[in-house]
Parts: C-alpha cells; sequence; structure tokens
C-alpha cells in the first residue's frame, strides 16, 4: 500500500483497539512513522492497555488526519522490523543520527508493527 505524501507527514495518528476485556473500542492518540508501507509505533515502559489489547487481538484501525486504515498490529522487540520502526521515527521526530544514538533513544521502548489491510 502507498500512503499519500500528508497522511506519511501528519504529526499524529488516532489507534483504535478492541479493549480485551470489555470488547469496546478504546482509542489513543500517538506518534507514527511509515516505512515501507508499513506503519510503526512506539512505547517507553510498561505495557499500556492499548498494547495488551494488541496482545489478545491484532486487529486495529488507524485514522492519520481524515483517512482511516484497518490492519493488523503486533509488538516487536528485535529483528529486521525493530530496526527499520525505530529508525523510521527516530528520522520523523528528531531527524537524522547514527545507529548509537537511535539505538540509545529506543533502548526502553517497544516497537508496534501495524501491517494495513488492502
Amino acid at each position: 500500500m502507498s500512503f499519500p505524501q500528508d497522511v506519511a507527514s501528519a504529526k499524529l495518528a488516532y489507534l483504535t483497539t478492541r479493549g480485551r476485556r470489555t470488547g469496546k473500542p478504546h482509542t489513543v492518540e500517538i506518534w507514527f512513522a511509515i516505512s515501507y508501507h508499513t506503519i510503526y509505533l512506539s512505547h517507553e515502559g510498561d505495557y499500556t492497555d492499548w498494547m495488551k489489547n494488541i496482545q489478545k487481538d491484532e486487529t486495529v484501525n488507524l485514522k492519520i488526519n481524515t483517512v482511516q486504515f484497518s490492519g493488523r498490529a503486533r509488538i516487536v522487540s528485535d529483528g529486521e522490523s525493530f530496526q527499520r520502526g525505530k529508525h523510521a521515527l527516530y528520522l520523523k521526530y528528531h531527524g537524522e543520527a547514527d545507529s548509537e544514538v537511535i539505538d540509545d533513544w529506543f533502548s526502553e521502548s517497544t516497537i508496534v508493527e501495524i501491517v494495513v489491510d488492502k
């Protein structure tokens, strides 16, 4: 999937997960980045409700500007997706940096990868 420039450059997204206990929609405002047709999110610290919801049900909805997407989310803690996500997020919000700086910045962070449905 190709994302329009106004979507990719937006500052914030609105992520909706399904409550793991209630089944009700749970929406949060969050920073995001897009790389290789995939959306990445991050969070530092303990897992939040939205992250725990993703562990139970990977189906999510995302609204960026006026565009709505649905997809499958998963928490990634290593590998290519983790590296790609943290580099894309750092570049978008902080600019260019070497890998050592980025690794330090994300040393206590979790990356969430969302593959958008076609």
